[in-house]
């Protein structure tokens, strides 16, 4: 415990080295995001622990020269990535524009610890998001008063669900954002929404659990696909140009390879992401494309939301993963965004 309490105050006092305080973390040094590094941001990786133990990897990125205590902002997804792709883009973006920022790898995937691998949880993954609070707030180059998330696709709904509990957080984006409890329950458009329909898809998990138990191994599910038909779902061909070529791919990615555990969403089927998103009174902002499948996700959730600090964003043209990299186009309104946190971080 004092070895970490020791290196918590070295990371905390602004220090941008490789944070080895768990050993169970062999953190990657090399820069291996899918994006170009920037000269303008400092990078360093740290681990930090959630209440349930799970020693979290993450990459932080500082303006270059910043002095002072700065607005600080949490960022992880989309639902199947690593820190590596979308959301350390978000995260270098932000830290050039004047904000300390942190990637973070959700428990039980990419460099993040957790065992089983490759399994998510409405709940720990929530957690996930106050544990990069707690984490921000020990810094001493960081303003505690100010401090935001961003989530992106299924960590946009679990963004938001962290803004209910979360008193400490002050702003929240969800950007192309899904809720997983709400497809995995009801399916795609909510097609599935019906007991039957549930009932299916739990005996197929709880039937997969017996088979996992015997064999000691938990099978995946596949991530996206690596040939793709000619008649797959055009979101499905967007997951493909992201996640399977080099626009996107990563090696511990789960979507670009082997996928979640198949009784991964087991808890997702049995729980409401958005249950008290109509307390939240901190702010949050809502960021969609206008055509992404995923849009009635956002939209619906904005509708729940309460008070005059709420915002709904819908970028013209854009689809689901054109906001994960700005899809070639420039998608993501990283201008609006920058103000909406500028105006409410205070």
């Amino acid at each position: 415990m004092m070895k970490e309490l020791t290196l918590a105050t070295l990371v905390a006092g602004g220090v941008c080295t490789v944070d080895a305080g768990d050993a169970a973390l062999p953190l990657t040094q090399e820069w291996d995001k899918v994006f170009p590094k920037s000269d303008k941001v400092e990078h360093c990786k740290a681990t930090f622990r959630n209440r349930f133990g799970i020693a979290l990897a993450a990459d932080v990125y500082k303006p270059k020269g910043a002095t002072g205590k700065l607005m600080a902002i949490a960022m992880s997804g989309p639902f199947g990535a690593v820190k590596e792709q979308s959301s350390g883009l978000y995260a270098q973006t932000f830290a050039e524009r004047g904000f300390l920022t942190l990637a973070f790898d959700p428990s039980f995937t990419g460099e993040s610890g957790g065992e089983p691998r490759y399994v998510a949880s409405p709940d720990i993954n929530t957690e996930d998001f106050q544990a990069a609070v707690d984490y921000l707030i020990s810094r001493d180059d960081v303003d505690a008063e100010r401090i935001g998330i961003l989530g992106i696709c299924g960590w946009g709904g679990l963004a938001i669900n962290a803004a209910a509990v979360d008193t400490r957080v002050k702003a929240t984006v969800a950007s192309t954002m899904y809720d997983m409890t709400r497809v995995t329950a009801n399916g795609y458009f909510d097609k599935e929404d019906s007991a039957a329909a549930r009932k299916a898809k739990k005996e197929a998990m709880n039937a997969q659990r017996i088979k996992d138990f015997k064999s000691g191994t938990y099978e995946l599910g596949g991530g996206v696909p690596d040939k793709l038909l000619d008649d797959a779902p055009q979101f499905v061909k967007d997951y493909y140009a992201y996640y399977k070529t080099p626009r996107g791919y990563h090696n511990r990615s789960l979507n670009s390879n082997g996928g979640w555990s198949k009784t991964s969403f087991l808890s997702f089927i049995n729980a409401k992401l958005l249950a008290y998103a109509d307390e939240i009174e901190s702010a949050v902002m809502v960021v969609h494309g206008e055509k992404a499948h995923s849009r009635y996700f956002g939209e619906d959730a904005f509708k729940l939301l309460k008070g005059d600090n709420k915002e709904l964003v819908i970028v013209p043209g854009a689809s689901h993963c054109d906001l994960y990299d700005g899809g070639g186009k420039g998608a993501i309104p990283f201008d609006r965004i920058e103000a909406f946190y500028r105006k409410n971080l205070k």
